[in-house]
């Protein structure tokens, strides 16, 4: 993991956002235990309320659960959930900017679709 201590985003953000990628990457399977809030906390510094905080947004997605006594542990499907997340973000906001810069550029979709078209034969 790694944090920006002087970011503009929040820490509890981002250890949402690295434990997120986690899953999403595979370093935390579906089913397994994430490392605790004290781990996470003494390892890079942060209040362990701060971590507390991003697992909880986390939770809330159900992507963690908490079995009591025990720790957090990564949900069934979470990976997908994760990869659902990321498709409607980059649609609405990567895709909507994209198409509004080529309007700017007066680029017709047909042109556009073609670029596309180029750029996954890369």
């Amino acid at each position: 993991m790694d944090f920006d201590y002087s970011g503009e985003k929040p820490l509890f953000q981002q250890v949402a956002d690295q434990l997120s990628e986690g899953i999403f990457n595979g370093s935390f399977k579906e089913g397994t235990q994430i490392p605790s809030t004290t781990e996470i906390s003494k390892n890079y510094q942060i209040n362990p309320a701060t971590v507390l905080k991003g697992m909880g947004i986390l939770v809330e997605r159900g992507l963690l659960e908490k079995k009591r006594g025990i720790g957090m542990f990564v949900t069934a499907g979470a990976k997908e959930k994760i990869g659902t997340i990321r498709k409607d973000e980059f649609l609405t906001i990567e895709v909507f900017q994209f198409v509004s810069d080529a309007k700017k550029l007066d680029i017709s979709a047909e042109e556009l679709k073609k670029l596309i078209d180029r750029g996954y034969k890369l």
